[in-house]
């Protein structure tokens, strides 16, 4: 009966008050951030490890650190929090007409290439629901999805699940983007080798393409000549436009980026080249009815 016991004696607020008394290093100053007096505060805590029946804080001269037990009831007061604010954001979106709200992480190639289109097909069909999007390269689309901060994330096949549930999205092909008076302008195919003894136009450094270009690289026995790093698919072809060097970049992207640049490309014949992207969530049956019908219609494409 002691999870009877913990609801009864740990509230939200003792939990949000636990949270602030970590995050700040002190019960002073974590009291002052809640804005509770610092003997209701004290109280709050003294409760808490009694109910728990262990210590949560280390007290020392410097402050308040947790014990293992304190980093354990971190991970899941900060899940519980969290889930407490979707509530609220989710049940007030009713206010105002939207029925479901979804959130999302993606990597920017979806984000660029397939999503626009698949997510307006979705919300044809259901125009009362919002969908919040955010992009992060493929290992931060799986650190949010586990860390609970959306429901929905797609990220390179390439990339550690860590446990999640995974379905094939979509595929996508890698092509070397150039000036038209490029000398491998002229070439429909070429090997990542061959793009060696040029400067190259990277991504950003956590990016599936800057990854994989350099480990290509490193397998051909030649440093990678990078010769700046750009945040975006914008940002490389306009660099390229610039001549500052080639750049890699999924087909799609180029052809609504590159192109109209007046940029040429060559497709590049290495294996990796070829990609698939995942869709990632935690457990079918957690998602919202909002969020399932989401990730089927995505599933299905």
């Amino acid at each position: 009966m002691l999870h009877k016991q913990l609801i009864r004696r740990i509230d939200l607020m003792t939990l949000q008050l636990f949270v602030s008394v970590h995050e700040e290093g002190t019960l002073t100053r974590g009291a002052e951030r809640e804005m509770i007096a610092l003997s209701a505060a004290s109280k709050r805590m003294n409760d808490m490890e009694q109910a728990l029946g262990i210590e949560v804080f280390e007290r020392n001269a410097k402050g308040m650190g947790l014990t293992a037990a304190g980093e354990t009831l971190l991970y899941y007061a900060k899940r519980i929090l969290a889930d407490i604010e979707k509530i609220s954001i989710d049940v007030g979106e009713h206010l105002h007409g939207v029925r479901g709200y979804v959130r999302m992480l993606a990597n920017i190639s979806a984000i660029i290439e397939f999503l626009p289109e698949d997510l307006q097909a979705f919300m044809a069909s259901h125009e009362q629901v919002k969908i919040n999007l955010e992009e992060r390269p493929s290992a931060g689309v799986v650190k949010g999805i586990l860390d609970g901060v959306a429901d929905i994330g797609i990220c390179s096949a390439d990339t550690e699940i860590k446990g999640l549930h995974a379905v094939q999205y979509r595929q996508d092909d890698l092509v070397v983007v150039m000036r038209p008076e490029h000398s491998l302008a002229d070439r429909g195919r070429i090997s990542f080798a061959e793009t060696l003894d040029f400067d190259h136009v990277g991504l950003h450094a956590d990016s599936f393409i800057n990854l994989r270009t350099h480990a290509a690289a490193r397998a051909c026995g030649k440093p990678l000549r990078l010769r700046i790093h750009v945040p975006g698919f914008d940002a490389v072809c306009r660099m390229v436009q610039a001549d500052l060097g080639i750049g890699v970049l999924p087909l799609k992207a180029f052809e609504l980026i590159g192109k109209p640049l007046g940029l040429v490309s060559a497709a590049l014949e290495d294996e990796w080249a070829k990609r698939s992207m995942l869709l990632v969530i935690r457990d079918a049956c957690a998602l919202s009815p909002v969020s399932r019908l989401l990730y089927e219609h995505l599933q299905g494409l």
